[in-house]
């Protein structure tokens, strides 16, 4: 687990550097790809349930999902990329929200925000609490800055699998849900929105956006639950 999140980690660093006004996202896509399986390793999103992309590429209102094409990123968009690897038989998941040179104050906090929620959420990814202490410090932050957080899709386990047990949602009331224990690991994902939660799926079958057509931003780290402090799986370079 710590070998796949090390290079999910380099690969969404990766993905960051190349997310500039002028790239395609099928040009970020394609690059991604080429780096995880130079390392031995294959992209856990290709394939998976029929997605096209190593990656998933959302921009501005879009939330999560958004399948990498021929659009162009524009000066003043925000991006998010969201991507795993899958190396000797684990997956590793993370994500992150980019902000073009021209992007407004208001999105660059919106990142600001929706990030530090993650870290707010993981002071309680310790042996003895539930994973909805976890959901319950995420929404409490991200509401006291006055944002909304997604409903409709929540962060989970992962492991030999993506996706596994337990769901980790970035809401609701303490002290329910599983208890945690040493050595699980969960993938916790924050997606925050500027207007309202309320989110809808385009007819692509894929790519979730805002339903008000508010900016949207997303972070997510592989973690892993220990004795002690918990620890990132996916961690980002100093």
């Amino acid at each position: 687990m710590r070998q796949s999140g090390k290079l999910t980690a380099q690969a969404r660093q990766l993905a960051a550097s190349l997310t500039v006004p002028g790239a395609t996202t099928e040009e970020i896509d394609r690059e991604v790809k080429k780096f995880i399986e130079s390392h031995g390793a294959s992209p856990s999103f290709l394939g998976y349930n029929g997605f096209t992309g190593s990656v998933c590429i959302s921009v501005n209102e879009e939330v999560i999902h958004g399948i990498p094409g021929k659009r162009r990123i524009e000066d003043g968009d925000i991006v998010s990329l969201d991507l795993g690897a899958y190396q000797n038989g684990y997956h590793g998941d993370c994500a992150t929200t980019i902000a073009t040179p021209s992007a407004t104050p208001e999105d660059r906090e919106l990142i600001k925000i929706t990030r530090q929620s993650f870290f707010e959420g993981l002071k309680f990814a310790k042996v003895g609490y539930r994973i909805s202490d976890i959901s319950w410090a995420i929404q409490q932050y991200v509401e006291s800055c006055g944002y909304s957080v997604v409903r409709d899709f929540v962060g989970h386990g992962l492991g030999q699998k993506l996706h596994e047990a337990p769901e980790v949602p970035n809401f609701g009331r303490p002290g329910r849900g599983p208890r945690l224990v040493a050595g699980m690991t969960i993938a916790v994902e924050p997606m925050v929105n500027i207007g309202h939660q309320k989110v809808r799926i385009l007819d692509d079958g894929w790519t979730v956006v805002t339903f008000d057509g508010s900016r949207s931003a997303h972070y997510e780290n592989t973690i892993l639950i220990t004795s002690g402090e918990p620890e990132i799986l996916t961690p980002e370079e100093e």
